[in-house]
């Protein structure tokens, strides 16, 4: 018997469907570009540049990088001294490392002294099959809390390639969830979409429901349409890249447009994130329309496969697909 390594189903970590465009490592060559025009960046991780695509900066800017092991406290605290001395730090890890392990140091160093600290988390939500110790499902609910700290959520490779310069020149802390890797493109369908920091935009029109997405549930709810299209339903498609601020002004207009279901869909569990923020300011502008959410549930998740655990916890495309189809026809 031969001793051969064997690979397992819950390394699979592209949340690309088959066939689908993709970029590779948008967050590291957007970052390579800006610091071009900007020698106050710098790239700071926890032993964890190349899981984040921060390798791409270090590579080309090695004087400008700082690795700082195994100590996500360590991290943020020195990420914070650098920006006091007029540095714009961009910091990488694991969103669990950074909302479960360094979130103290954050809100004290970085967020009451609102520093210029930009923190770029990876494996968000459930875009790791490893199970509960590196699936961040409540990192959105962790930081809305915090008060002073803006919560970026990208779509696809070209939001992120957006986010990076936007987040840039926003004047404070930012928190925003990395798709890492080869990231799969969806906005191209929208020419028009430009990425603002605190902005939602309308992608697409509908009359039988109204989804507002954020993070990769904009790509699946884009799929779904297409599905939807099918059996005759049309959908309208609100993404929400930025969550804190959350666009109150533009989620109140679509919803009151239109007498349909809305659905919010959000990578993150049903509990303080997207959903409940939307279902808020429905009720205080007294916006009453049929609401449903989508999101993972509030409990931890299995480790597997990513297709079959996104089918499982109901925020795949065909999943959300049919699950508005039936609320539709109720």
């Amino acid at each position: 018997m031969t001793n051969k390594k064997l690979t397992t189903s819950a390394m699979i970590a592209s949340i690309a469907e088959e066939g689908q465009a993709t970029i590779s490592a948008p967050f590291g060559h957007a970052l390579v570009q800006l610091a071009k025009e900007h020698d106050d960046i710098v790239g700071m991780s926890a032993d964890l540049a190349a899981y984040t695509d921060l390798h791409i900066f270090s590579r080309e800017y090695p004087e400008r990088f700082y690795q700082m092991g195994m100590a996500e406290q360590l991290l943020m605290s020195a990420a914070a001294g650098l920006a006091r001395e007029g540095a714009t730090p961009f910091v990488t890890t694991y969103a669990v490392f950074a909302a479960r392990r360094a979130y103290d140091f954050i809100c004290m160093a970085i967020a009451e002294e609102k520093l210029n600290v930009k923190i770029i988390c990876a494996l968000p939500g459930l875009t790791t099959g490893y199970g509960p110790s590196h699936q961040a499902t409540e990192d959105i609910a962790i930081f809305r809390g915090m008060p002073n700290m803006t919560i970026i959520d990208p779509c696809d490779a070209i939001d992120i390639q957006q986010a990076v310069p936007a987040i840039y020149e926003h004047d404070g802390p930012v928190y925003m969830r990395l798709l890492r890797g080869k990231v799969p493109v969806i906005l191209d369908r929208f020419p028009d979409y430009t990425f603002e920091v605190g902005k939602a935009k309308l992608l697409t029109d509908g009359h039988d429901a109204l989804i507002i997405s954020t993070g990769l549930m904009t790509m699946r709810a884009v799929q779904a349409r297409d599905l939807l299209e099918k059996e005759g339903i049309s959908v309208a498609i609100l993404h929400s890249p930025t969550i804190k601020p959350l666009d109150e002004k533009t989620i109140c207009h679509e919803a009151a447009k239109r007498n349909c279901l809305v659905v919010t869909a959000e990578n993150h569990t049903v509990i303080g994130g997207l959903g409940e923020a939307v279902a808020s300011i429905l009720m205080r502008n007294a916006i009453h329309r049929p609401f449903r959410q989508v999101g993972l549930p509030d409990e931890f998740l299995d480790a597997g496969a990513l297709p079959t655990l996104h089918d499982r916890y109901e925020i795949s495309a065909r999943s959300l697909a049919y699950n508005i189809a039936s609320w539709v026809k109720r």
